[in-house]
């Protein structure tokens, strides 16, 4: 009997950051103003005052970060382009010592033997392109467009796997609908505009990605959690209709030629965030732009959300229940540990979507472990939550879904948006302070997983500690 799990050759093992929560440099070498750096110096945005002004700091210590992931053993580095740092405000006059950054990472990386997959928009959009109207208005897809041509242009001869949007879901919602993420703006209808202009932008730049960057393959990265009903009742079924819907659906329906989901469209319309069933901004032949096909998707998954009506007297008992409590089921970020859904998520996107090819493309969790007084951090439970959802991908696998790689969030501690420093999620613990950077256990343990393309079994009585002996 096997005691492993066996990936398929040439399957990818990565790590993913993003340039707002590990660059710092913010305002350095010609580097325009984005609405993080904006929303993080307003005062009750972020955490504790946090800031992305230093963050980790890799915009100079790079090098040292590549060495990092070599120690590791990474086959391929998720990281962002900060629009910022190569049109300052957005589009027009190009600033080439940002454009030279990236252009160095991309050499180093692939002369240490690591796949670079470059998104291009992680959050990050100029402030100047905010005070024209952000992503509400349609000119900020023209303007990343010219922002994909140059940098593709730039880096397409040695790039060869591009992500046009990260998340587009979180820009929309938490950026625009509930504002507790850059620009803070909280309106529906603006939120849904917003949603429009991202996938259009998205569907232009295919095109583009293509042209400059022969060879390639392009997608993009969307957030699915997995979403249950708490009951079976007629109110807990509907809200996870309209939850999958507006955070899944909503992007997924039109990036794969069926248009925005007829049923979501019918609720806004209700609600009157929609003028007479009608999303007066789309335009003759945006919905076959957004269309463009893909070469994979990208999928973010970290936890299950289970949807439950509690102002209705008449709702019935809960059924499905969260985890008990314990580390072990909860990450410090309040989610919980549901390694089942990752299954159930890729399984859903490949029979229902088909996508050509999947990457996962964040997967992982917050927990605070820090050195101890030997300098190791035992973040035993990292490992248990990193074990347990290859495991699940494994089983997607054997299910013939095509899965072809793996992106653990994140390489780094960092700057973890509105939750600031408060919240790590790396491989590597960093010190804020100092910026002394330590592999954690857990990142020892992966190095194991790469080096062998293969899942070690864990038996009831075996510890995790002994995994990374």
């Amino acid at each position: 009997m096997n005691t492993f799990l066996s990936f398929p050759k040439n399957f990818l093992w990565g790590a993913a950051t993003a340039s707002y929560q590990i660059e710092g440099g913010w305002n350095e070498d010609g580097k325009g103003e984005s609405i993080w750096d904006r929303f993080s110096h307003t005062p009750g945005k972020v955490k504790n005052g946090d800031t992305g002004d230093a963050a980790c700091d890799h915009y100079h210590r790079w090098a040292e970060d590549i060495q990092l992931m070599q120690e590791i053993g990474l086959k391929a580095y998720r990281f962002s382009i900060a629009w910022t740092r190569v049109l300052p405000a957005g589009r027009g006059k190009v600033n080439q010592p940002g454009l030279d950054f990236y252009s160095h990472l991309v050499d180093v990386l692939l002369k240490a033997g690591i796949i670079p997959f470059v998104t291009l928009y992680h959050w990050d959009l100029p402030q100047a392109l905010q005070e024209e109207g952000g992503w509400a208005a349609r000119s900020t897809a023209e303007a990343f467009s010219e922002y994909a041509d140059t940098v593709t242009h730039c880096l397409g001869d040695r790039v060869k796997h591009w992500i046009t949007h990260n998340e587009p879901s979180v820009v929309t919602m938490d950026g625009y609908l509930n504002g507790e993420h850059a620009p803070g703006i909280q309106d529906f209808p603006t939120a849904l505009k917003t949603s429009h202009h991202l996938l259009l932008s998205h569907g232009w730049s295919i095109p583009i990605i293509r042209q400059n960057s022969p060879d390639a393959e392009a997608g993009i990265a969307l957030n699915v959690n997995w979403t249950v009903p708490a009951s079976n009742s007629a109110y807990d079924r509907d809200l996870q209709r309209r939850e999958q819907g507006i955070w899944c659906r909503w992007f997924l329906d039109p990036l794969y030629g069926r248009g925005y989901p007829a049923d979501i469209v019918a609720d806004a319309t209700a609600e009157g965030y929609l003028p007479h069933n009608c999303l007066n901004y789309v335009q003759d032949g945006d919905m076959q732009a957004i269309a463009m096909p893909t070469d994979f998707l990208g999928v973010n998954y970290y936890t299950r959300f289970i949807t439950r009506e509690h102002d209705k007297p008449d709702n019935l008992p809960e059924e499905t229940t969260a985890s008990p409590e314990g580390k072990e089921h909860w990450t410090d970020m309040g989610w919980e540990v549901y390694p089942d859904g990752l299954f159930n998520v890729l399984a859903w996107l490949y029979f229902d979507y088909q996508p050509v090819k999947i990457f996962i493309t964040e997967n992982g969790a917050s927990y605070s472990d820090g050195p101890n007084t030997e300098g190791r951090v035992h973040d035993h439970h990292r490992i248990d939550y990193l074990h347990s959802h290859f495991t699940a991908a494994h089983r997607a696998v054997q299910a013939g879904i095509p899965l072809e790689g793996y992106f653990v969030w994140s390489l780094l501690d960092n700057f973890e948006w509105a939750e600031g420093y408060s919240q790590r999620f790396g491989l590597v613990w960093v010190d804020y302070s100092s910026l002394e950077r330590k592999l954690k256990d857990s990142a020892l343990w992966y190095k194991k997983v790469i080096a062998k393309n293969r899942l070690e079994l864990l038996t009831d009585i075996q510890s995790t500690n002994q995994v990374t002996g």
